[in-house]
């Protein structure tokens, strides 16, 4: 089954219709262990944005959740978000950038790229994003959608590599979507976590510089 999908999507709204389920898991306190990793942190008060030419996945799942962080001036604050996780994902042309506001200096970007020209591209298995917004020309082979998110791991039979767990506040009974393939193209998402078990970064460069100076789609 081929699933296309063109423009934008505004994976807020996608999270937001979940946040009852992902409310209830946190009241009853669930914990979660079925994840490749037991990776869990507070998220900081800074969003980061990423973008790519191309993001080629293998094993996907979507599911929604609940990162629980900190604002700049260090208050508790939690944010609804669409976990994006892949077995496999090679990515092209791969940016990622933070704008961090700096009394006197003003703006200061930090710009992460690899996987451009000339270079292999970025390799991750098992890798977790927590999105808050997405925009791309998108692919998915061999589709589910409405499969409940503790089904997505290949434990249950599922296509994806399962859900984060170590305390991921995120409901196993509530809805999920995966696909056995993936493409996105003209990737440009705004992201307050990854996680990955590993991460191969070719031809890695990172730089600052004054300004807002956000990574952009490079078409």
């Amino acid at each position: 089954m081929e699933s296309q999908v063109r423009g934008g999507t505004r994976w807020k709204r996608f999270a937001v219709v979940m946040v009852p389920s992902v409310a209830a898991t946190a009241a009853i306190g669930v914990a979660l262990a079925q994840g490749a990793l037991a990776a869990s942190f507070s998220v900081s008060g800074q969003q980061f944005k990423v973008t790519a030419t191309q993001l080629e996945g293998w094993g996907f799942e979507q599911y929604g959740a609940v990162d629980s962080g900190y604002t700049l001036d260090g208050k508790k604050t939690a944010h609804p978000v669409a976990v994006s996780a892949f077995k496999k994902a090679e990515i092209t042309d791969l940016c990622q950038s933070v704008v961090t506001p700096i009394p006197v200096l003003g703006d200061v970007t930090l710009t992460l790229t690899a996987g451009g020209a000339g270079h292999p591209k970025v390799e991750a298995q098992n890798i977790y994003i927590d999105v808050n917004d997405l925009k791309a020309d998108a692919r998915f082979d061999d589709i589910d959608i409405g499969v409940a998110a503790g089904d997505t791991g290949a434990d249950k039979g599922g296509k994806g590599p399962g859900m984060k767990g170590g305390g991921e506040q995120s409901n196993p009974y509530g809805f999920a979507q995966q696909a056995k393939h993936a493409v996105l193209s003209d990737v440009d998402q705004h992201a307050w976590a990854t996680t990955a078990g590993t991460f191969t970064l070719s031809g890695l460069n990172m730089s600052l510089s004054k300004g807002a100076n956000e990574c952009q789609v490079k078409h």
